[in-house]
């Protein structure tokens, strides 16, 4: 008898029945990791305990004591030891402090992001960015009524004045670095119009980098009371005019403005309205002027950029329109509108813009009313 002949009967078995395919014997498929549960999970706590260190002010005391104990820290700030020792363990765990010999100490993150003294600083964005929280209680039922419990629609300038302050420092260190790709310091006297500006970071980077430049910053009323300081201490104030109202409405001077910027507006509005905010940036740019719009783009398949994906669930919390589009959809609006060289950048981490330019044969439309 041969080796072949007394190998078993079904040898096609042995290349599909094994451990390392199937488990153990008495198994057929090996259990997923439970893993992406316990994340969902934890991730209510996650947020508190980042939102509690902050509230105690344990980042600045780090960054001002050095490596401590927390019985050292409990009584710098005044709070129960035991709990400000698990408090700080937890934080560890986050990857947001490091821990060693029972001494805690800043992490490279928590010194850039998390200080306030540090020029990238996040800490006032994490108590609002993720909206109002009763509203995530509510989600349930916000999917089966299509609307959210508590909008921020219905009071926005409320919701937006500490929105605009917390995501200040970000959205400013991406619009001067988009400048390495845009060259808009390249342009001699620049003429900019800042729809839905905020505190106005993307009229400061470009103002600051042309000084010949001039910015007309629009938003609702009591948001621009942040560009009027914001701008002050910048010292870019005395270029800006502050143009307050609804930037569907306001009145837009037509082939004027050689840089407009939507800078993360489109995604609280429904589709034809944000149509619209692009058709009216397309009029009011000169031919060959560049419109700028930054926003978190999804990718097709939801799977590449989770962070434009929970921006949508966001946006859902909280607004009656809110959400985030693929960049292919945007890209797909502004070609209607009439845009052309579309390029997508990403100045810094989860920071999309895409640039698109007003082709140069185009007659210069009407005015547009008010």
């Amino acid at each position: 008898m041969t080796a072949a002949t007394r190998d078993s009967a079904y040898p096609e078995l042995k290349t599909t029945h094994t451990m390392a395919r199937t488990g153990r014997p008495w198994t057929d498929v090996k259990p997923p990791p439970a893993a992406p549960v316990w994340a969902a999970i934890e991730g209510h706590g996650r947020y508190h305990i980042l939102l509690a260190a902050l509230e105690l002010g344990v980042f600045d005391a780090l960054d001002e004591a050095g490596a401590t104990t927390s019985e050292a820290m409990a009584t710098e700030l005044g709070v129960s030891e035991r709990h400000l020792s698990i408090l700080l363990d937890a934080v560890v765990a986050l990857g947001l402090l490091d821990q060693c010999g029972g001494r805690y100490e800043l992490n490279d993150v928590a010194h850039r992001y998390l200080v306030s003294a540090s020029p990238a600083c996040m800490a006032g964005l994490v108590p609002i960015a993720p909206g109002p929280l009763q509203n995530w209680a509510h989600l349930a039922d916000t999917v089966r009524q299509g609307r959210p419990v508590e909008p921020i629609d219905e009071d926005p300038e409320a919701f937006y004045v500490p929105l605009v302050e917390g995501t200040f420092a970000t959205v400013w260190r991406c619009a001067t670095r988009a400048d390495l790709k845009v060259r808009y310091s390249a342009l001699p006297a620049a003429r900019v119009l800042d729809l839905g500006a905020g505190g106005a970071p993307w009229s400061i980077a470009v103002l600051e980098a042309c000084p010949q430049a001039l910015a007309v910053v629009n938003d609702l009323p009591g948001v621009l009371e942040v560009a009027r300081r914001t701008t002050a201490e910048h010292g870019v104030a005395d270029r800006c005019e502050l143009r307050p109202g609804d930037y569907h409405r306001i009145p837009i001077e037509a082939g004027f403005y050689d840089l407009v910027v939507l800078g993360h507006v489109c995604r609280a509005e429904e589709s034809d309205r944000a149509r619209g905010l692009i058709e009216r940036a397309f009029s009011s740019l000169r031919p060959e002027g560049r419109l700028i719009l930054a926003d978190y783009f999804c990718d097709p398949e939801r799977k590449t950029n989770p962070h434009a994906v929970m921006m949508a669930a966001t946006m859902m919390a909280s607004t009656v329109h809110g959400t985030t589009r693929t960049a292919e959809d945007v890209a797909e609006c502004l070609r209607a509108a009439g845009f052309v060289a579309l390029r997508l950048i990403e100045p810094i981490r989860h920071q999309h813009c895409i640039i698109a330019t007003r082709p140069a044969t185009l007659e210069v439309p009407h005015a547009l009313g008010g």
